[in-house]
């Protein structure tokens, strides 16, 4: 995979309504499988993409907060769904409805992660960007990356309860609210 840093050219790609994205990783986040509507949005290769950190498609516009939350939930061995925006690799960004899950064999070790991902509708996605860009203006306010994660994630948490709600209540009504 290429160390070159892909830069946002502000051009949307979307995907079907029928499509789903599929990706497979270890137990470190390295993509050990990628379907063909994955490699066709990111704009990667297979080449490019298995081996590599799925964090190859991190926007630079997603808050840190929201991977620390999804890490945290899946170390409880818990799935979680999320409002995700992606970059691909020419620089196009994509949003997602994420639904990541722990893979564990038969003896219960978590052995990687699998998420299928499904193009969301405007209204959550509208919903979300505005907090983001909260949590982003937060992480940006602190020099060090742990410092910047743990405000962030701080805001979230009392954004949270003043909505008196889980981050997942809050995706659920979100995409209910959508899909009525």
């Amino acid at each position: 995979m290429t160390t070159t840093q892909v830069r946002p050219t502000g051009v949307e790609r979307t995907f079907g309504q029928d499509e789903i994205i599929v990706t497979k990783t270890d137990p470190r986040g390295i993509i050990t499988y990628a379907n063909d509507v994955f490699l066709r949005v990111s704009a990667l290769t297979e080449d490019e993409a298995l081996g590599s950190p799925h964090s190859v498609i991190r926007h630079p516009d997603m808050p840190r907060a929201i991977f620390k939350l999804l890490w945290d939930t899946l170390e409880q061995r818990q799935e979680m769904f999320a409002y995700v925006q992606n970059l691909a690799l020419d620089g196009a960004h994509y949003w997602v409805f994420a639904h990541v899950t722990p893979t564990v064999d038969v003896t219960g070790q978590v052995v990687g992660y699998h998420s299928n991902r499904r193009t969301p509708d405007a209204s959550p996605v509208a919903a979300v960007t505005g907090l983001y860009a909260e949590l982003r203006a937060e992480e940006q306010r602190h020099a060090g990356a742990r410092q910047a994660v743990a405000a962030s994630v701080a805001l979230l948490e009392r954004k949270l309860v003043e909505r008196g709600q889980t981050y997942e209540e809050f995706v659920w009504e979100l995409t209910n609210t959508a899909n009525p």
